[in-house]
């Protein structure tokens, strides 16, 4: 199989049938063997039922459905398991996305090399509060991440060699920093394509104003696994040493200037009694505290066997 396309969606009822029509028109004009892999968010208005119609009158349509709304990067990391296709292609279901550029995206993994095709919306017919922050996110992501040539790495439009979306597990929000993931994971050649943007036909945004906290905490998660997940100790243990040392150097110092006191007859004060010794025991115990988290998480997986177990209602 050619392509495989991965549409998840939450409350898109009104778009389905234009969409899925239109990436058929692609797909048929193109010669492409393909699937299109709709996975229903737990969306409460009637997806569901449309994807059944669309699915009786087109066979290259699978439907799969949450009992509930577990949010996008669920969703995709469900389609990415069931995706066939050479190459995978994911889209928002909103029609902001244009399947018109498919081919191009294909041709991009397929024939020249790419492991990673990532939209970008040059034009966006976006509100100012959700363009704004996503500059800033991107740049940060940028900055973190050491990849500087892509400008939007949130686009939903993006193609994927088929070996990237079977070695990259997408949980949390981590939908916005797959280009992240899959840099960590060995895949290198990520390239972006300018892609038209179209205003919203139908509905409202699903994305509220919380998802910039949880962005960029998840980005945090990202830049400490990719980093530090094999190797722990080497985030926490120099912090601990380094804490422990100073705690173990001020009291050292506080122990001998009484005594040098003590040995000269001059005045002196109880290390008990001084503040900076409650200030060094914090530090000796909050460094003993990095370091055996270091050595604990040095012991324990990362990879819960729950992490990605989710209530399918049924797959057709």
């Amino acid at each position: 199989m050619d392509i495989s396309v991965v549409i998840p969606l939450y409350n898109e009822a009104e778009s389905l049938p234009e969409l899925t029509e239109w990436i058929r028109r692609v797909m048929e004009q193109h010669s492409f063997s393909y699937e299109i892999i709709l996975v229903d968010d737990g969306s409460k208005d009637t997806s569901w039922q449309v994807i059944m119609d669309l699915k009786k009158g087109n066979e290259q349509i699978t439907g799969v459905k949450f009992r509930r709304n577990y949010g996008k990067s669920a969703a995709l990391n469900v389609g990415f398991a069931a995706a066939q296709g050479d190459v995978v292609i994911t889209m928002d279901a909103d029609l902001q996305d244009s399947p018109d550029e498919i081919p191009a995206l294909y041709d991009r993994v397929k024939n020249q090399g790419a492991d990673l095709v990532s939209g970008w919306k040059q034009k966006r017919y976006d509100p100012p509060t959700k363009t704004i922050p996503t500059k800033l996110f991107n740049s940060v992501t940028r900055s973190m991440s050491g990849i500087h040539n892509l400008h939007d790495f949130n686009c939903g439009l993006k193609a994927y060699h088929k070996d990237v979306v079977k070695s990259i597990e997408v949980y949390g929000e981590m939908h916005r920093y797959i280009p992240v993931l899959a840099k960590w994971a060995g895949f290198t050649n990520i390239q972006e394509q300018v892609v038209q943007h179209y205003p919203r036909k139908y509905g409202t945004t699903k994305f509220g104003p919380g998802r910039f906290i949880k962005g960029f905490l998840d980005l945090l998660s990202i830049f400490f696994v990719g980093k530090f997940s094999k190797r722990p100790m080497h985030f926490f243990g120099p912090i601990g040493v380094i804490s422990f040392m100073i705690g173990f150097f001020i009291t050292f110092y506080l122990i001998c200037e009484k005594l040098m006191s003590i040995a000269q007859g001059t005045p002196y004060r109880n290390v008990t009694d001084q503040p900076l010794f409650f200030l060094s025991l914090l530090a000796i115990m909050i460094g003993t505290q990095l370091f055996l988290t270091g050595f604990i998480a040095e012991l324990i997986s990362r990879n819960s066997s729950e992490r990605n177990k989710y209530q399918i209602e049924r797959v057709v």
